[in-house]
């Protein structure tokens, strides 16, 4: 599904890693260990595109990224940041917006503004402890609250691959569990062939990794 080819980061003069190769197998989920400034977040951030790598190549279905129209791309392997980014408004308000975007409905999944599931929507936050927040204004979130929500927001898209940094640093142990299970369910739904969905996480948690990755790899391992 998604394949690194010797690739490479740096940051100044300093190489972060460097001739890193992987190949992410329908079905799998990878887990990325390293310690703080290895650049855990600079590698899903390449994989999404938002930052370039400095040498090598990622790769789609054998397709370059550079050959994809990162709209598209992005429906199809999304990232889970930390810290989402939402919009002025309430929630219910930030998780309908993506399902507005053209590329939505002209895209993979043929999708249309109409497609937000309120129901569903409000079923998921409450898995998360979180099912008053739909009318709520997203200024007035905690950390967490926001966490909550990019989360299902990510959860509603059905990309076929998660790119999750983290996705649990401002929630509590119950709710960390909560997110393990939906990322397995999410994983597990999606069909075969194809369809069949993965997933990338980073985590601080070395028990997390390894309750939800099948394999780990340490980018301590892929220095200069």
């Amino acid at each position: 599904m998604l394949t690194l080819r010797d690739a490479g980061r740096r940051v100044g003069d300093r190489w972060l890693w460097r001739h890193l190769s992987f190949t992410l197998e329908p079905g799998e989920s990878l887990g990325i260990e390293g310690p703080s400034g290895s650049g855990k977040t600079l590698l899903l951030r390449a994989l999404v595109g938002l930052d370039r790598l400095d040498e090598g190549e990622a790769a789609l279905d054998e397709r370059p990224l550079e050959d994809w129209d990162l709209t598209r791309y992005r429906c199809r392997v999304l990232l889970v940041p930390q810290d989402p980014a939402l919009e002025e408004g309430t929630v219910e308000e930030n998780l309908r917006l993506p399902f507005t975007f053209r590329v939505r409905r002209d895209g993979h999944r043929a999708a249309k503004s109409d497609d937000f599931d309120r129901d569903r929507a409000r079923s998921l936050l409450e898995r998360l402890g979180a099912d008053d927040l739909l009318d709520r204004p997203v200024r007035d979130l905690s950390a967490g609250e926001r966490q909550r929500v990019g989360f299902v927001r990510a959860m509603l898209l059905e990309p076929r691959i998660l790119l999750l940094d983290e996705p649990s640093a401002h929630v509590d142990p119950g709710r960390a569990e909560a997110m393990e299970r939906m990322v397995g369910e999410w994983k597990d739904g999606g069909g075969e062939g194809e369809d069949r969905r993965a997933a990338v996480w980073i985590s601080h948690d070395a028990g997390q990794l390894r309750r939800v990755t099948d394999r780990r790899i340490s980018l301590a391992e892929a220095g200069p």
